[in-house]
């Protein structure tokens, strides 16, 4: 049997962009990602050593947010490797990376990727 496990509107500012002033000042970013996993014996034992901790996904999405990259479809990538690196058991990993006020010269709440694998 399958599970799903959620982690939605992380926030962190970070340098992404592909102008070198979004790499000086910065901007904020959110992340949303969504694992599938094989639950094996996690709910038949109550146990967490055996499942996927959430905590650990959220500082793996957090340390990769602080390594500068010139796409958010890199960053995207970068956090499904880390995820499926540290958990063998994932099966699926689906992240959305969105900048929040990109600077496009006009109003605009976020612009956003979608990765899955």
């Amino acid at each position: 049997m399958e599970y799903r496990i959620v982690l939605r509107r992380m926030e962190f500012r970070a340098f992404h962009g592909c102008y070198e002033l979004e790499r000086k000042v910065g901007n904020r970013f959110t992340v949303d990602v969504e694992i599938t996993t094989e639950l094996g014996d996690v709910a038949a034992e109550d146990s967490v050593e055996k499942a996927v901790n959430y905590l650990t996904v959220y500082e793996v999405v957090r340390q990769q947010m602080t390594v500068t990259q010139r796409t958010i479809e890199r960053v995207a990538m970068n956090i499904i490797d880390a995820i499926h690196a540290g958990f063998p058991q994932v099966r699926h990993v689906k992240c959305t990376v969105s900048k929040l006020a990109p600077p496009l010269g006009g109003k605009l709440e976020r612009v956003s990727v979608v990765l899955e694998r």
